[in-house]
């Protein structure tokens, strides 16, 4: 088995190959061309924290992985990094262990940017300018670079609960931090980072032809978005079971605003695109699904 270490696996990294393959392991799920087991969750309050873990294994692959990924919110405050964890790359021949990726997190973090991309690109209207980014932690501003590089957005808008914090990331990307209605008002493209327990956006501040990435409910009773939000919206979900168990959509379905059977997976959007009307809400819920796990470490394993 090899160890290896946050230094190698970053310079093994190619971003262009592992987000394709984090695309089409999306196609696969959601076309039954994968394994993967129910997610794992620990969660802590004092300091807030939660540990995922993930698994899956894809068909026709030679490797499947398991992941640990743990995220503590407070770390930033005593000098530490939110993230860590590993990713453990396995055969599918014979079940060795291969290699142990140390990757700290940063493999974790990188996948759910990417899916963040893929998702805006895949519900964005044509001419959209502006990103809005809702948190001021790591995801939001993996996901505010990627996802308006991606998209050649040209204007990004940034809020945060800490003013200070919000100024400092809207400088690195570029942009102007506002108000939360400001930014929903005028952007074309929201996503949403943060691990909130209860709604940061209201129905009342989305308006007609809002596209929305929501990342931050990606594990049971985190919630971003007022599930009206969602009963007014066509929603796409990364993983239909996890949605329900975990995310955004969860919310709604249980509170009766919206039907698990008309919840659209990512992956079936990315094999059938489709046209959205130009007033129509759209939100994405993404909880990060293992086979993005696997997609990104075969990419960097296969470098190594």
């Amino acid at each position: 088995m090899r160890v290896v270490g946050l230094a190698e696996i970053r310079a093994a990294l190619d971003e262009a190959a592992a987000l394709a393959a984090v695309e089409e392991a999306f196609r696969r799920y959601s076309a039954g061309g994968a394994q993967v087991t129910p997610v794992g969750h620990l969660g802590f309050s004092d300091p807030p924290g939660d540990c995922h873990v993930k698994s899956a294994a894809v068909q026709g692959d030679d490797v499947f992985v398991i992941k640990v990924a743990t995220g503590f919110y407070k770390n930033p405050e005593r000098g530490l990094p939110a993230s860590n964890g590993f990713m453990a790359v396995m055969s599918t021949r014979t079940g060795e262990v291969l290699a142990l990726l140390y990757d700290e997190g940063y493999l974790t973090d990188q996948r759910t940017a990417m899916a963040g991309a893929i998702a805006a690109r895949a519900i964005a209207r044509a001419g959209s300018r502006t990103l809005g980014v809702v948190g001021t932690g790591v995801q939001a501003r993996l996901q505010g670079k990627l996802i308006a590089r991606h998209l050649r957005l040209d204007r990004v808008l940034v809020w945060g609960r800490h003013g200070g914090r919000a100024g400092t990331l809207a400088g690195e990307l570029g942009g102007q931090a506002t108000t939360l209605q400001d930014l929903c008002a005028r952007s074309d493209v929201i996503v949403t980072t943060t691990p909130a327990t209860e709604p940061r956006l209201t129905t009342d501040m989305i308006q007609a032809g809002a596209r929305i990435v929501a990342i931050g409910a990606d594990s049971p009773g985190k919630q971003e978005l007022d599930a009206r939000i969602l009963e007014r919206a066509f929603v796409v979900v990364d993983s239909r079971s996890q949605c329900i168990d975990h995310g955004e959509a969860g919310w709604a379905v249980r509170a009766g605003l919206v039907d698990e059977a008309d919840l659209v997976e990512l992956g079936a959007l990315l094999v059938s695109p489709m046209s959205f009307r130009d007033d129509e809400i759209v939100v994405a819920d993404l909880t990060g699904v293992a086979v993005q796990d696997v997609a990104i470490a075969r990419s960097v394993w296969s470098r190594l």
